[in-house]
């Protein structure tokens, strides 16, 4: 008899001891801490929701900003095991995974309904790619605010930007710009202001509310809300090696609560965040201050027609060549087919 409950004692005790499998630490990138997604639901999450879920680990957590890598360089350090979670932009990565550059093609799409389509399309490929390029598991993808044109002189359509200097946030966007007749620009976000003030740059692009947080309403005049940048996609993933330290039921949780917490809530604050961005940036109710007073340029129909033209004669046809044809086929297979376009 006392043998037999000392079997018994020793398997509870392996079955007790087999339950908690996850990391006894993490160290977690979240992306920028000045915006809403890092303040309202990335630190939130790994401070508080995550360790009520797993109790016995201990996050250790910082910022895009306070990790001071360029590029692609946070997601190298992930695949090397430096990092286990890092949240970034795709496009500041895409040197090194071209398949990422297919998620946000400038003007791709105009409404936050299909950009979500076009996500969830397309997230297997993601996966995949994240597995090869950055020995990565992927988490979750959310937007930025739609990525919108600021112009310190007048402009009335595209057209207008033949000539002039435009910030770009990479190689797509810039591609896009040289098609319109622009000169795509590349350089750091905290040089734009002043970039835009002393002339070096016409115009420049990224998300209405991020522009008016950092103070471009009050160096430019006019805001283009067609989305020529597309959504700037935050895409957070895990090391594979720390993936696969926890158990399939751990997993499952995981990914089960940061979209609770993070994805589900942040594409609603984005979808309002591009609209009160653009209120506040042309002197209507802002919620977060006071009103900049740029003009709000009507987006023209030929504009649409142009920018589709544009991505679909060269944006697309460039990126196509940097890909396996692989890739190429799963977009067609899943983007393309929520876009109505064809990659070739």
């Amino acid at each position: 008899m006392k043998k037999g409950f000392v079997f018994i004692a020793m398997g509870a005790l392996l079955v007790a001891s087999s339950i908690y499998a996850a990391p006894a630490k993490l160290r977690v990138v979240g992306s920028w801490s000045s915006l809403s997604l890092y303040k309202e639901y990335e630190k939130p999450y790994w401070k508080k929701d995550f360790t009520k879920e797993f109790p016995k680990t201990k996050v250790r957590l910082s910022s895009l900003g306070q990790i001071k890598l360029k590029g692609a360089s946070v997601y190298r350090e992930l695949a090397k095991g430096v990092f286990d979670v890092v949240s970034t932009v795709g496009g500041y990565v895409v040197s090194d995974s071209q398949t990422l550059a297919g998620l946000d093609f400038p003007a791709l799409t105009d409404d936050i309904k299909t950009a979500k389509k076009v996500v969830n399309s397309y997230k297997q490929t993601l996966d995949e790619a994240l597995k090869k390029d950055f020995n990565a598991k992927l988490l979750s993808v959310v937007p930025y605010p739609a990525q919108v044109l600021f112009c310190k002189e007048k402009i009335s359509s595209l057209s207008d930007l033949k000539g002039k200097k435009v910030r770009a946030s990479g190689w797509t966007v810039a591609e896009f710009l040289d098609g319109v007749g622009a000169t795509g620009i590349t350089m750091s976000y905290s040089e734009v202001p002043q970039s835009l003030q002393r002339g070096v740059i016409d115009c420049a692009v990224t998300g209405g509310l991020s522009g008016y947080m950092s103070g471009w309403g009050e160096v430019s005049n006019y805001l283009y809300p067609l989305p020529i940048g597309g959504w700037a996609y935050v895409i957070t993933a895990m090391n594979l090696d720390t993936w696969n330290k926890f158990t399939k039921k751990e997993q499952k949780k995981l990914l089960k609560s940061i979209n609770k917490y993070i994805v589900t809530p942040a594409w609603v604050k984005t979808d309002y965040e591009t609209s009160e961005g653009e209120k506040c940036l042309t002197g209507q109710d802002c919620s977060y201050g006071k009103p900049a007073h740029m003009k709000l340029v009507k987006i023209q129909e030929k504009d649409k027609k142009l920018a589709k033209n544009v991505l679909v004669s060269r944006v697309i046809p460039k990126w196509v060549k940097k890909v396996p044809a692989k890739t190429v086929r799963e977009w067609n297979d899943t983007i393309g087919k929520v876009v109505n376009i064809v990659a070739k």
